[in-house]
């Protein structure tokens, strides 16, 4: 099913998750640095963000709640984590991030079956 802009009802899932974690973090005294910032043919950080002397480079994952399938965190493997640390690469030479920690976290978003969402939960990476 695709609404009025075209987007997948999971894309209009995952866009909606990711305003999620940002309203989050924002309530808890992060700053948001930047959102999708992508390089071509190398990937993509879905959300950035900074508290005190720390950048957080947070993957942002959906899954229904389903029982005993495999977490939405666990989605995030090997491949998707290089591409990440990749890209931090050149997120921290953009914006001069050297002497700064840098910090990643998948955001695991569990919703319903109608796409409202349950539980945020933040897991090192």
């Amino acid at each position: 099913m695709k609404d009025k802009d075209n987007r997948t009802t999971k894309r209009i899932i995952g866009d909606n998750a990711e305003e999620a974690v940002v309203r989050m973090m924002l309530n808890d005294g992060y700053s948001l640095l930047c959102r999708n910032f992508e390089i071509h043919n190398v990937g993509e950080l879905d959300c950035v963000f900074m508290k005190d002397r720390d950048v957080f480079i947070v993957e942002v994952r959906t899954r229904r709640n389903l029982g005993n399938y495999p977490s939405s965190s666990e989605t995030v493997d090997f491949r998707k984590r290089r591409k990440i640390e990749m890209t931090a690469q050149y997120l921290i030479s953009r914006y001069n991030l050297y002497d700064r920690n840098i910090v990643f976290l998948v955001a695991q978003v569990t919703h319903d079956a109608s796409g409202m969402f349950k539980n945020i939960e933040l897991i090192p990476f």
